[in-house]
């Protein structure tokens, strides 16, 4: 089955190119290094699981990766856009080709679960009103919620909100998906369902995706698993797959 209104999109090129990207938090004596030298790159239409112990910099590449962070040392490209020196407009727009799923769903609390999801479609500006609403329907159809369009946020647990959350990213038909553990608040079968469809999007769509996660579950749908440790990426030991 195909994902809602799926579309082939050109795979030349990387979606990321990373290269030598250092990070530090703090000034002074305080100063502390979370990344070292990371090299990564991601072609459209690849999924990448990106495990490894909590504090070593995962979701701090996330970010990065993401443009919501400014590059410190070293090489980020998007979609061939250089964003270390990038201005905030730049990064804004880049951030407009991209899905993010974040541990906190940040929900807007007073919208419907179908409102919210019509949030990421108003991102497409080819589409009108009616479309926008439908394809957010789509979606939390395809997240198991066709029966919850009308719930708001405190009506729903937290495994919903979070898979209202993945819809809202996904309405807005991103080139490139960044998810910090997507499945960490849904049952095993809710997951399983989510990563399908998460992979489903990534081969329709030609859709990159780079996905942080603790769960051994899912493991099986990357074409590519990586490890991190004390801020330095690796190859992930193909034993503990």
């Amino acid at each position: 089955m195909r994902s809602p209104t799926a579309i082939d999109k050109p795979t030349g090129g990387a979606a990321i190119a990373v290269r030598d990207l250092s990070h530090w938090y703090g000034r002074g004596d305080a100063r502390r290094q979370v990344l070292q030298d990371v090299e990564l790159s991601i072609d459209p239409g690849e999924v990448v699981l990106l495990t490894g112990p909590s504090g070593c910099g995962k979701t701090t590449l996330l970010t990065l990766v993401g443009a919501l962070r400014q590059v410190q040392a070293g090489s980020v490209q998007l979609f061939g856009s250089e964003l270390l020196g990038a201005g905030r407009r730049e990064r804004q727009q880049l951030r407009r080709r991209i899905g993010m799923i974040f541990q906190g769903h940040n929900l807007l609390r007073c919208l419907t679960a179908e409102q919210n999801v019509q949030m990421g479609a108003d991102l497409l500006a080819d589409l009108g009103y009616r479309a926008r609403r439908d394809q957010a329907r789509e979606w939390l159809r395809a997240v198991g919620l066709g029966d919850h369009l009308g719930k708001l946020p405190h009506d729903l647990s937290g495994g919903q909100k979070q898979r209202v959350a993945i819809a809202r990213a996904l309405a807005a038909r991103p080139e490139l998906l960044l998810a910090d553990e997507p499945t960490a608040a849904l049952d095993s079968r809710s997951g399983r369902e989510v990563v399908d469809l998460l992979r489903r999007l990534a081969r329709e769509q030609g859709c990159a995706v780079l996905m942080v996660t603790h769960d051994p579950r899912i493991l099986d749908v990357a074409d590519r698993l990586l490890r991190m440790e004390d801020g330095r990426l690796f190859d992930h030991d193909p034993e503990a797959r």
